[in-house]
């Protein structure tokens, strides 16, 4: 049976990141894509231009129209711009019983332009983030919710460590933004897992943390534990960068299909 998989994520016009991203990765994994958005954004890959909240009434209506009939596997949270939506979604959320929630707690776009505020990402610490399985913030992300200055590995699995105490979840921070490695650290239940990579000399990175989340998200939807989903979805990221679509001219996407050309 097809594993069906929700985001919830702003939407890009252009294609490469948020909702748009989200539903490519999940057609890559075999799985049923759906989604509610919860914002509009004017995008592309030099940066964002205009964004569009969805009122928290309509957040709710689109919730309800999914749980009351297809019934999420695994469901991928990213861009909430406002405090009433995160009440809206984490509110809907508990009462559906949501399962295998991975949460990307977007701060900025890959083209630094921003999309959620920290007191925004705060409060979505309190009300969202112990809903979850995992988080997975980057690096800037990470110092934000642990306030530990993230310099070498250690420091890395200390924020993860703070982040999961605090918020009751797991933790993966992402170490995609170093020079020379991209080196990941997940904390799940007092155990580390480090996935090392090495860094990809391709500037072409508009949805990454998008395309990881939803990734680990169909993993676990189709039943694998989290250090194998989380595997599992460094290696597709890893394909789809080293695919090398260029498209755009600033920080074009991702090659969500690489995986179809090679066939």
């Amino acid at each position: 049976m097809m594993q069906k998989v929700l985001t919830i994520a702003g939407s890009d016009c252009s294609g490469g990141a948020g909702i748009q991203a989200d539903l490519k990765t999940i057609m890559a994994h075999g799985a049923y894509g759906m989604s509610v958005i919860t914002a509009l954004t004017a995008q592309n890959t030099t940066g964002v231009f205009a964004v569009h909240p969805v009122e928290a009434s309509f957040l709710t209506a689109q919730l309800d129209a999914v749980f009351s009939d297809l019934e999420p596997d695994a469901v991928k949270i990213g861009m909430i711009s406002n405090v009433d939506a995160i009440l809206a979604v984490s509110g809907r959320l508990q009462h559906y019983h949501a399962k295998n929630i991975v949460i990307d707690p977007v701060m900025a776009a890959t083209s630094g332009a921003a999309l959620t505020s920290l007191d925004v990402l705060q409060e979505a610490g309190k009300e969202l983030f112990s809903c979850a399985a995992l988080l997975t913030p980057n690096m800037q992300e990470a110092q934000a919710l642990s306030s530990v200055t993230i310099k070498d590995r250690d420091s890395m699995q200390e924020a993860a460590y703070v982040i999961a105490q605090k918020y009751g979840c797991a933790v993966l921070c992402k170490g995609g933004h170093q020079q020379d490695t991209a080196d990941d650290v997940l904390y799940d239940k007092g155990t580390y897992y480090w996935f090392e990579r090495k860094h990809v000399d391709n500037p072409n990175t508009h949805g990454t943390g998008c395309t990881l989340s939803s990734a680990i998200a169909c993993n676990l939807a189709d039943g694998l534990r989290l250090s194998d989903a989380v595997r599992r979805a460094k290696d597709y990221l890893t394909g789809a960068i080293l695919d090398g679509l260029d498209l755009g001219h600033g920080r074009g996407p991702l090659n969500h299909g690489y995986l179809w050309n090679a066939v």
